[in-house]
This record gives structure tokens, C-alpha cells and sequence, in this order.
């Protein structure tokens, strides 16, 4: 299992979409291609933009379709960050 700890990267209000690309591409597709669950931990996290949502997951449910969500994880995200996560995946599978 891959580990992803965004607060060590991001602070506590993750913004910067250009990191989320970074960690998606460097991260969560390689790991993907190699059949490994990945663990979004959104510890300390008190906010998120969708559009870093949408960049550190968006292209991966595109690529790898609704069945990518059976090897990601999201924890420790608080109301705010769970409902943009959910108008993130919930766009992705209506498109």
C-alpha cells in the first residue's frame, strides 16, 4: 500500500494544482500500474479547492474508470473535503 500523506505537502489548505499533478503522475498512476492500493491521507487538511481534487484524481478515474476507486483510499478527510471529493468522483462517472 502507497501512503500518501498530503498535509506534509500541501499544508492545511490544499490548493496548488500543479502539486496535486505532480503527486497523481509521480505517485498514484505508477502505483496503480503496478496493481497497489493507494491511501490518500488528508490529516490536517482543513480545506481543498476541487480544482486540486479534480487534478490529483480527475484523470486517474478517466484512465482507469469507476474500478480505480476500489484501489483508492481516502481518510481523515473532514466534511468539507469529503463532500468535494464526492462532486469530483460523482462528475468523473456522469462523463
Amino acid at each position: 500500500m502507497i501512503d500518501i500523506k498530503l498535509m506534509g505537502l500541501t499544508g492545511s489548505f490544499a490548493e496548488n494544482k500543479d502539486l496535486a499533478r505532480e503527486v497523481r503522475l509521480n505517485t498514484i498512476i505508477p502505483g496503480l500500474e503496478k496493481k497497489e492500493e493507494i491511501l490518500l491521507d488528508f490529516e490536517g487538511i482543513e480545506g481543498a479547492t476541487q480544482s486540486f481534487i479534480h487534478a490529483l484524481i480527475s484523470d486517474v478515474l478517466r484512465k482507469y474508470g469507476p474500478g480505480a476507486l476500489d484501489k483508492l483510499s481516502f481518510k481523515n478527510c473532514n466534511e468539507n473535503v469529503r463532500k468535494i471529493i464526492t462532486i469530483v468522483v460523482d462528475y468523473m462517472q456522469e462523463s
